[in-house]
């Protein structure tokens, strides 16, 4: 995660593995998201030669000649880091598929279980910042599975790697230095940082830069320790989130149901009404009862579609949105959250809702992209901009305009109706 940036990483266990134990591995959105440079470019020039001009450039940076020996000597290039780099595909599963695999019941109890182990920790960190623990608790789990799987890349090499690779070499160049500051400060020794292969480090999973900027001190021995001090954890992670923009004492996401007749393309994102619009509209609270009719504002979220599970997403969802780019994560992350909090399960739908496959979906965003709509990578992933896409083809053709790809959809498209 950044500056209001981040780093979307996956390390190929995560891709591999369908267990709802296993950790998301990736605050942060930008970094390791989709592809905006070239994914096929070519490197040149030799891996050894380009370190030596970065050990030249960080010492001339003001870091210290015996953290960069430290740090760099060794340092050999890792292709298996490039080739995650070129392949992340995870989070094209649809919301529900995406969700069942990182909630578990296990979770769920691991994490009521460190919100009781840490209560008083939780409670300080809350009273000073404003993050409920269970917020917190939540990316805990996503994240690192409570410090349980941060990761298994020496990250230094995966940055190195990176910095070298010519996709985004500037973007983790800046990540390698900033690793080499935590190093050069005190925080963590190059042993200890092992990681995800995209370089995010601790039990949040923190790049370097976010590391520098928000990383706390919150036990008082002197060090910023994200990898194995949880009194550090908790409160960067909540110091990281108001600097994102979190709002004390206020929601941040809440289930609900929806009428059959509802405007469905009011469900939107980047549209607010204040609750009491939403009441009127008929939507309810999940188990039926009325929603407060007041003029707190909140967008509407159908992740699957109308027929699919509903949330009122309030103002503090949007820094989970800073937080990783990808919606099905941060709906994940958020509702888990109100899980930790004391939530129902949620309602999974009025009936089945079949998805496309990834495939499906590439072709209907090359359909969008002929047709003139702006989809952003043809990536097979539901992103903002295919959602937006898909809104807009729906509106044209005199279907319910809620954003979710359809069969029917895709097959009109084909015939060029």
């Amino acid at each position: 995660m950044h500056h209001g940036k981040a780093v979307l990483a996956l390390w190929a266990a995560v891709m591999a593995l369908a267990s709802a134990v296993v950790p998301v591995a990736s605050a942060q959105t930008t970094v390791a998201g989709p592809a905006s440079a070239p994914p096929n470019c070519r490197n040149t020039g030799s891996f050894d030669t380009w370190l030596d001009g970065f050990r030249k450039e960080a010492i001339a940076a003001g870091i210290s000649r015996a953290t960069v020996s430290a740090a760099l000597d060794g340092v050999t290039l890792d292709p298996a880091v490039i080739a995650r780099d070129r392949k992340q595909s995870f989070f094209s599963q649809a919301f529900l598929s995406f969700s069942d695999k990182l909630i578990s019941q296990n979770r769920i109890q691991n994490g009521q279980a460190r919100l009781r182990q840490h209560r008083d920790l939780f409670a300080r960190v809350e009273k000073d910042y404003g993050v409920p623990g269970p917020v917190i608790a939540a990316l805990w789990a996503l994240e690192s599975d409570y410090g349980g799987s941060m990761g298994k890349f020496p990250v230094l090499r995966a940055l190195a790697t990176l910095a070298y690779d010519c996709r985004r070499s500037d973007k983790f160049r800046a990540e390698l230095m900033d690793t080499l500051r935590i190093i050069d400060r005190g925080d963590l020794a190059p042993v200890e940082m092992i990681g995800s292969w995209a370089g995010e480090l601790g039990q949040t999973q923190f790049l370097a830069s976010i590391y520098m900027e928000h990383a706390v001190d919150y036990d008082g021995d002197g060090r910023r320790n994200l990898i194995s001090s949880v009194p550090d954890v908790i409160a960067s992670t909540a110091n990281y989130l108001v600097h994102l923009g979190w709002r004390r004492d206020e929601p941040w996401l809440q289930e609900v149901r929806v009428p059959a007749n509802l405007p469905w393309d009011q469900a939107d994102l980047a549209i607010q009404h204040p609750r009491s619009k939403w009441t009127d509209w008929g939507v309810t609270l999940a188990d039926g009862r009325r929603l407060p009719a007041d003029g707190v504002p909140a967008s509407l979220v159908l992740p699957m579609g109308r027929f699919g599970p509903a949330f009122l997403a309030y103002q503090n969802f949007q820094v989970y949105l800073q937080w990783n780019q990808s919606l099905n994560y941060c709906l994940t992350a958020a509702y888990l959250g109100t899980r930790l909090a004391g939530a129902p399960p949620m309602h999974r739908g009025t009936q089945p809702i079949p998805e496309l496959t990834f495939e499906e979906i590439k072709e209907l965003q090359q359909l969008l992209a002929q047709r003139g709509y702006e989809v952003g990578d043809i990536d097979g992933r539901l992103g903002a901009a295919t959602r937006g896409a898909i809104k807009a083809v729906q509106m044209r053709f005199g279907l319910p305009a809620d954003s979710y790809p359809t069969a029917e959809l895709l097959e009109r498209l084909r015939a060029g109706r």
